[in-house]
């Protein structure tokens, strides 16, 4: 009897986990269809009314926090962090190649002043090449 007691709590246990992780898979895979959907709203309203645009950006960000997901690397590259505004060259952003130690980008807010560095990392590469071929 106790051999079928603890048998039915460990399948009971092992259900409850599965239904458990279902749940948190389906939550994220509706956060990144969410975010997916506000920032391509973004994209197109960011010219005509950046405020809107903002707000979304902002909103995306909130639900991924929420779920516990991270946002793609083109959407955290091409949004501010301080002032959610969404990066179009030229418009809102001067974006510069710099050389300094290791070759990175610099996009900088026209809005807010706040520099984003996205490194290139060629460096690195070369000296493994340079290791391999010694």
């Amino acid at each position: 009897m106790q051999v079928f007691k603890k048998l039915l709590t460990k399948v009971l246990c092992a259900s409850l986990d599965i239904f458990w992780l279902m749940k948190q898979i389906s939550v994220k895979q509706i956060a990144r269809q969410r975010i997916q959907i506000l920032f391509e709203q973004a994209q197109q309203v960011c010219k005509t009314n950046p405020d809107l645009a903002r707000l979304y950006i902002g909103s995306a960000r909130k639900i991924a926090m929420a779920a516990k997901t991270r946002l793609p690397v083109e959407f955290k590259r091409g949004t501010c962090k301080s002032c959610n505004a969404l990066f179009v060259q030229g418009y809102n952003c001067r974006v510069r190649i710099k050389q300094k130690r290791e070759p990175h980008i610099v996009i900088t807010c026209l809005n807010c002043g706040n520099q984003t560095r996205v490194m290139l990392g060629r460096k690195k590469e070369q000296k493994e090449l340079e290791q391999n071929n010694h």
